[in-house]
């Protein structure tokens, strides 16, 4: 699938959404197979948990991407070494199984998902969110809208404007905190949903829910997909000071962020 427009130089980013689908799902079907089987973990030498689904997921994804665009750099979270890397002007972060915490738990929720999200000069340009375990997968591209794949049905998505008594924030299942609390607080919202993973981006995306503040620690890899949706779909992300919010930062670490939908 030839995914470089005009020169050979500009990505199309419709095709390259579509030509992830396949391989996103495929790695949705090896992780509920694991998960349905053996969902035990490992810890990581930075602290954070590992399953056998994370690295049969990456296993799966990485060649694909490579074979779709062998030019474009790859950061992903399993693969330490890339960690290092100077990010180039095109890049992708790869989560292949984000929601760890959720995995694992014996009776969750299903709140994990499969990440694959392209970087252009800082930003997220594409972004494709699988969450197997609710047949749900959102994807998202500039210029071209954001969409959901749900039971066989493909159906476009967007951001609404908050309801009227009240918008709906989302919020961290495994890692909320107490500025998150406050934030909250402060702004009178009671109206909140905890959910594992990139999906808090993709609910605002698909209309179901408004605001997502995050202050608790993420990579860059956890956000940029979801936040690619998020933006395609008519939302946005910014810093904790109100200015845009870009990748590529140092070690691939987000600083806080408020993701929105509809004004």
């Amino acid at each position: 699938m030839a995914i470089f427009g005009q020169g050979q130089s500009q990505i199309d980013y419709r095709l390259l959404a579509k030509g992830l689908i396949a391989p996103v799902q495929h790695a949705g079907r090896v992780i509920m197979e694991i998960y349905q089987s053996d969902p035990s973990l490992e810890i990581k030498a930075d602290g954070s948990p590992v399953t056998r689904a994370d690295h049969a997921a990456e296993a799966i994804l990485l060649p694909e991407i490579a074979t779709l665009a062998p030019s474009i750099q790859i950061i992903s979270e399993e693969n330490a070494t890339s960690h290092s890397l100077a990010p180039s002007q095109d890049f992708f972060l790869v989560d292949p199984l984000d929601g760890t915490k959720e995995f694992i738990k014996a009776r969750g929720d299903g709140a994990f998902t499969v990440n694959i999200g392209l970087i252009k000069n800082g930003q997220p340009v594409m972004g494709i969110v699988f969450a197997p375990a609710l047949d749900r997968l959102f994807f998202g591209s500039l210029g071209n809208g954001a969409f959901e794949i749900s039971g066989g049905i493909c159906r476009q998505i967007r951001v609404r404007m908050p309801p009227a008594d009240g918008p709906v924030a989302v919020a961290s299942a495994s890692h909320r905190d107490a500025q998150t609390n406050l934030w909250l607080e402060k702004r009178g919202i009671t109206n909140t949903v905890a959910i594992g993973s990139s999906l808090k981006f993709c609910l605002i995306a698909a209309g179901e829910a408004d605001l997502y503040p995050r202050y608790g620690p993420t990579m860059e890899w956890d956000t940029a997909a979801g936040d690619a949706v998020l933006r395609a779909a008519g939302g946005r992300v910014r810093a904790e000071d109100g200015q845009p919010f870009f990748y590529g930062k140092a070690g691939y670490r987000n600083h806080p962020f408020f993701a929105a939908g509809g004004a």
